[in-house]
């Protein structure tokens, strides 16, 4: 490829990557001259590209959308960049596997030789099922998302509404995070479960979610935290009697401290003190709680419950 093609090339691509470009910032990112940059936006345009220039000191260009917009192009990075977001939607649970395998055969067809061995090497392997969604329920969701409009659907036996915010995808499965109007509080509902009702409801005035995070948010209430948090409610500390490659895998989101060859501090959150001391318990070993009092209560009460199932 020519250095004329390959400028081209990136030109294009950085006028699909935002809606406007300063002349000036085109030749800086291209390292050329702006009246290379007009010369390369004429060839553009000769090959059917609509490019819109504004004229001034401050003159720019902009890629306008269109029916006769000819197939847009894509460089090394960018090619393996979608090879890999389609490998990813094939198992998202997004409703999408046989579409997306079908669109990466696609674009596959057009890659040169090198970028179709690196994608042929890509290879995902999912943990775990994902629960598969409806794919126009997400987008009506989405939809009603940009909208501001009021939801409203079967969930189980029961009707709802819902003020929709956000789509979130977790764990393999989807959630829309939305206000409930009737609870009067932040409610989290499984995109599998939703039976959408139509039409949507009325317009809504957008609430701010607290703390301003929705993954924070909603992983935080999985988690039991507090409104506007998402740390584990309980938390406390323990002194295992073992040493701490023993346990380094199975600590999770918690923290370990190696002590002596023999023992570590473990730091870790629950959604209660019992589940707590009870997590403590499943590492197997012998163990001294440190705090807080609330953790010593639970596990001495765990203690006697484990006494009275055996008796």
């Amino acid at each position: 490829m020519s250095s004329t093609s390959e400028r081209l090339l990136s030109l294009l691509s950085l006028l699909q990557a935002r809606r406007d470009w300063p002349g000036q910032v085109l030749a800086e990112r291209l390292d050329v001259s702006p009246r290379t940059v007009r010369r390369d936006v004429d060839r553009l345009r000769e090959l059917g590209y609509p490019i819109a220039a504004a004229k001034g000191p401050d003159g720019g260009y902009r890629l306008e959308a269109g029916a006769d917009l000819p197939p847009l192009l894509f460089d090394d990075e960018q090619a393996v960049a979608l090879a890999v977001a389609l490998r990813l939607a094939t198992v998202s649970g997004a409703g999408v596997a046989e579409a997306a395998t079908r669109a990466l055969a696609t674009v596959r067809q057009v890659m040169p030789s090198r970028l179709r061995h690196r994608i042929d090497t890509l290879d995902v392997t999912p943990i775990g099922r994902p629960q598969e969604v409806d794919p126009q329920v997400l987008m009506a969701l989405a939809d009603a998302v940009r909208a501001r409009e009021v939801v409203r659907f079967d969930y189980g036996d029961v009707l709802r509404r819902a003020e929709p915010h956000h789509l979130v995808s977790r764990h393999g499965r989807w959630y829309l995070l939305g206000w409930d109007p009737e609870k009067q509080d932040w409610r989290t509902f499984r995109a599998d479960r939703m039976s959408l009702r139509t039409p949507n409801g009325p317009r809504f005035a957008r609430r701010e979610i607290p703390g301003g995070d929705a993954a924070a948010f909603v992983t935080g209430r999985f988690r039991g935290a507090a409104a506007g948090t998402q740390d584990w409610p309980c938390r406390g500390t323990a002194v295992l009697n073992t040493d701490a490659s023993t346990v380094a895998a199975f600590v999770g989101d918690g923290t370990l401290e190696a002590l002596t060859p023999e023992t570590c501090r473990l730091t870790l959150g629950s959604w209660s003190w019992a589940g707590l001391a009870a997590t403590i318990a499943r590492f197997d070993v012998d163990f001294t709680i440190e705090g807080p009092d609330e953790l010593r209560a639970a596990t001495a009460a765990l203690a006697q419950r484990f006494g009275r199932a055996t008796a």
